[in-house]
């Protein structure tokens, strides 16, 4: 499996029990989400280590709990720790018209309404009200401001995925 086909859903934290447990830091909405793919594949360092299959899961306070067939020792499972979790890509599920994942947003070039490039979409934020584009400048683009727009409908005009373009209702001043 290639590095460019898996998509990262999480990520390994801290061991969790005697038994091989360890905690789980979901990237996915709901986290619980993670817990639909059965399989996963393990990276460190942009490298596929290892393909792994969860045996169980549960959600434990504000986080997640999970074991994987074969780690049954917790110094083991210790050396898990900080290793993402990724699935392919065509295991996502389709998304309807107008609705993208995060990974799709990334690496898009940021316009506004006066054809003036902003940037390019670096990564995105969750926040409590609405989601944040993280537009970093880019070669071409108007200045080199860092932009934090609002991943809303009221800011983003469109996507164009093919063209790899954002368009924006946003002033190059803010």
């Amino acid at each position: 499996m290639s590095t460019d086909d898996l998509i990262v859903m999480g990520k390994i934290g801290a061991v969790h029990g005697v038994r091989g447990d360890v905690k789980i830091h979901s990237f996915t909405d709901p986290m619980e989400n993670l817990f639909d793919y059965p399989l996963w594949y393990l990276r460190r360092d942009g490298k596929v280590m290892k393909q792994v299959k969860l045996t169980s899961a549960r959600s434990q306070g504000k986080g997640l709990v999970a074991h994987i067939e074969g780690l049954d020792d917790r110094e083991v499972a210790r050396t898990w720790t900080g290793y993402e979790i990724c699935v392919p890509r065509s295991e996502l599920p389709s998304l309807e018209e107008g609705d993208y994942y995060w990974h799709q947003l990334i690496g898009l070039e940021v316009v506004n309404q006066q054809q003036q490039l902003l940037g390019k979409v670096n990564h995105l934020l969750e926040t409590g009200a609405n989601d944040v584009l993280v537009v970093r400048p880019c070669a071409g683009s108007l200045d080199a401001r860092e932009r934090l727009l609002p991943y809303t409908d009221d800011c983003v005009v469109q996507i164009d995925l093919v063209q790899g373009r954002m368009s924006v209702e946003w002033d190059a001043d803010f």
